[in-house]
Order: structure tokens, then sequence, then C-alpha cells
């Protein structure tokens, strides 16, 4: 694997992860904690979120072979989840996206999986570690999430920056994206299974 070969594929991995279209998400989930936790609840979901990635980058196929399950499956799954998701940050509650916030601060869900660690790049992880030698997967995802950290870890500055108006606007926007994305994880995992 070359270095324009490691290059690419860490876009590909900072794509799919997607800092900047969490941020919404994280900004959402996050405004209920104390100003002064925000960051290390962000870092301590951004490194399960990691070690998540190394985990499914090693053994990925070994845990789907063992659960019978398909990536047309997780496609699926990751798919309906988003579409909850957006449509609950176009048609906000009074509970918030992911349902009363107010007792607990998020862990694992939905921060670290699905928003970081979500189904398409587990796909994507499972498909090239078949075809692709590990090490260079392993520096390519480890960069790719270092510069999402870093988005990601500036989302609570921004939250003071935009603003509630500028937020709740964000977050129908990236609502509305989110819609798209999740549809055509399903409209992909459909052909998929039809071909």
């Amino acid at each position: 694997m070359t270095t324009s070969d490691i290059i690419s594929t860490t876009i590909i991995f900072f794509l799919i992860m997607d800092p900047l279209g969490n941020i919404p998400i994280f900004m959402s989930v996050l405004k209920t904690i104390e100003p002064q936790r925000r960051l290390k609840v962000t870092f301590r979901e951004l490194l399960i979120a990691y070690v998540v990635l190394l985990i499914y980058l090693f053994f990925g196929a070994y845990i789907l072979d063992v659960l019978s399950l398909s990536k047309e499956a997780i496609s699926i799954s990751g798919g309906i989840i988003l579409f909850l998701i957006a449509i609950r940050m176009i048609f906000p509650t009074q509970h918030g996206i992911f349902g009363n916030a107010t007792a607990h601060e998020p862990l694992i869900v939905p921060l670290a999986i699905p928003a970081v660690a979500g189904p398409s790049i587990m796909a994507v992880l499972m498909l090239m570690s078949t075809s692709q030698p590990t090490t260079p997967l392993l520096l390519s995802i480890s960069i790719a999430w270092v510069i999402t950290a870093a988005i990601l870890l500036a989302a609570t500055p921004l939250d003071r920056l935009l603003g509630e108006r500028g937020l709740t606007a964000i977050e129908r926007l990236m609502g509305m994206l989110l819609v798209m994305m999740s549809v055509q994880m399903m409209l992909d995992a459909w052909k998929s299974l039809s071909t």
C-alpha cells in the first residue's frame, strides 16, 4: 500500500465519520451537561469510538461470521437508526433528540456509536480488512480519528459562538441531510441484496 493509498483511505474514513455533520448531534446531546464536563465527555466518547473501530478492524469479519450478520443487515439497521435520529432533529420534542437526557450523561450511545463509529464505517473497515494489509488501514483510521476528534472537541466552543438559534438552524439542516443519508444507506443495501 503506497502513501497515496493511505491518504485516500484516510480521506474516505474521515468523510464517513463525518465530524462536521456530527457537530450538531454532539452539541444537542451535550447541551444538558455542565459546561466543564462537556470536553471530558466528548473525549471519552471519542476514545470509545476509536476502540470500537479498532475492534472492528481486527475482529469485525469474525464477529459478523459468528452472529451470521450480513453487511446489508448492518446498513439497513444503521439507516433506520439514523432516520429516527434525523426525524427528531427536524421535529424536536421536549425531551430532545435522544429522549430525556437530563438524568444521565451519554455513554457509548449515541455519540460513540452510531455518531462516530457508525455502521457505514464498520462495513467499510470489514470490506477493506479482507483485501488490504492491516497496518496501513490502522494508520489511516488513526489519522482520520485524530482529525475527527479535533473537530468534535471544538464543538463545545462553537456552541457558545453559534448560540441557541444558530444551533437549532444547523441541527434542522443536518437532520434533513441525515434523512437523505439514511435513506441512501437503506437503498444501497437493498440494491446489494437484489443483485
